[in-house]
């Protein structure tokens, strides 16, 4: 390879999997697409699992996943998709991690994974073979990677402390609800 070396090649092919993964399952949450739920179904599914309003909810973590997953493959502004993409992907382990690690048994290793991915992405730069680079990294400056990220953890912390509290408090009136009876 002339002008672009094994690197470059290594975090497009990264890039167009994780984001291709990630726009994927935003599809599904947004539209209905692939067998998803679309904003409705997503929404209702979101509050059953803690996540209120269902539908705000939905609508971010579609946006987050479609979007992030979208801008990643084609490695645009590529600090904030990353971001983005892992938040979501935060938000969904919490759901999973009762359930242990691996995907099998409903535990949080894809999301994980995904979100680790995007993650690594936000701080690794997309490589050559991208928009970013194309663009002169207009959207892709150094210190917009710790922004990005410091940003997410906070909003990612706020939302999935509220569901857990949420969960949690639940939890405790249905055991209460039981032992009444």
């Amino acid at each position: 390879m002339s002008c672009y070396d094994r690197r470059d090649l290594g975090l497009l092919l990264l890039r167009l999997s994780t984001g291709g993964a990630l726009a994927a399952h935003g599809a599904q949450k947004l539209f209905g697409w692939f067998g998803g739920g679309g904003i409705e179904g997503t929404g209702a599914a979101m509050e059953s699992m803690g996540y209120s309003p269902g539908r705000a909810s939905a609508t971010a973590a579609g946006l987050a996943e479609a979007g992030g997953g979208t801008l990643l493959a084609l490695g645009l502004a590529t600090p904030a998709a990353g971001a983005a993409a892992a938040g979501a992907m935060a938000g969904a382990a919490a759901v999973h991690a009762p359930n242990g690690f691996f995907a099998q048994g409903g535990g949080y290793e894809y999301a994980a994974t995904l979100g680790l991915a995007a993650a690594g992405l936000a701080v690794a730069g997309p490589g050559r073979l991208s928009l970013d680079h194309a663009s002169g990294h207009t959207v892709n400056r150094g210190w917009m990677v710790p922004t990005a990220l410091g940003v997410t953890a906070a909003a990612t912390a706020l939302v999935v402390g509220t569901r857990n509290r949420r969960v949690r408090t639940a939890r405790e009136g249905e055991q209460q609800a039981l032992f009444e009876e």
